[in-house]
């Protein structure tokens, strides 16, 4: 059977709870087994205290990652688990806060790794976003399995973050600022990655109110249906 590990937590959207009934909603779609974490510490800014999921032998045997976090600090053994499930191609798909999802600290044996991962896996890391008061129009610019059936165009509460990926990422979703608090920067909101034979999809969806939408739930099942070994 599919086992699918969820990391779920961070200090800004409530990723502990919220993506929760996501999490069983995928399992279930995929006839998987769910193995769902969340970290001892929620908090995150302004101090970055540890926080573990309990130990992650489970990725050991898991074929799909789900992330949601935000400025993790955990234990070696932790991140050890997590660069070795990556390492040896395990696949991945990763809501917003995910290109943010570990804080380095200084002296660590894993400072490199934790600054590099969402450049390294993702595809794209932190940089801006454009305001809390400003909403997203996205639109559906790939006819993809991962976005088929989802409305070509549609607008959600969470403000644009500006993304860099892969020049080998398929863009599917692209995003337009409504209300900009900056400059506006139209910038891609979903793209998946074969990355060496790492199936990676990223979105920088994932507000409380995204994540009660039909057509992203269908998104993030389509997504992790691809990244397990479906269409293309």
């Amino acid at each position: 059977m599919t086992t699918i590990v969820t990391l779920a937590g961070e200090g800004e959207y409530e990723s502990d709870v919220t993506m929760r009934p996501v999490a069983e909603a995928i399992a279930r779609d995929l006839d998987a087994a769910l193995d769902y974490r969340t970290p001892s510490v929620i908090e995150d800014v302004p101090d970055f205290p540890e926080s573990s999921f309990g130990g992650l032998d489970a990725l050991h045997d898991a074929e799909l990652l789900l992330l949601y976090t935000r400025f993790r600090v955990l234990p070696d053994d932790e991140v050890a688990a997590l660069a070795a499930y990556l390492e040896r191609g395990g696949a991945v798909v990763a809501l917003r806060t995910s290109n943010h999802a570990f804080h380095p600290v200084a002296g660590s044996a894993w400072e490199s790794w934790t600054a590099g991962f969402a450049r390294r896996y993702l595809g794209s890391a932190w940089s801006t976003h454009h305001g809390h008061t400003s909403r997203t129009r996205v639109e559906v610019v790939a006819d993809d399995p991962i976005t088929a059936g989802l409305p070509a165009e549609f607008e959600v509460d969470s403000w644009l973050y500006v993304n860099e990926p892969p020049a080998a990422a398929r863009i599917l979703l692209a995003g337009d600022p409504i209300d900009p608090e900056i400059d506006p920067q139209p910038s891609p909101v979903a793209w998946a990655w074969d990355d060496g034979g790492r199936r990676v999809f990223y979105t920088s969806l994932g507000s409380q109110s995204d994540l009660e939408r039909p057509e992203v739930l269908r998104l993030l099942t389509q997504a992790s249906r691809w990244a397990i070994g479906g269409d293309r």
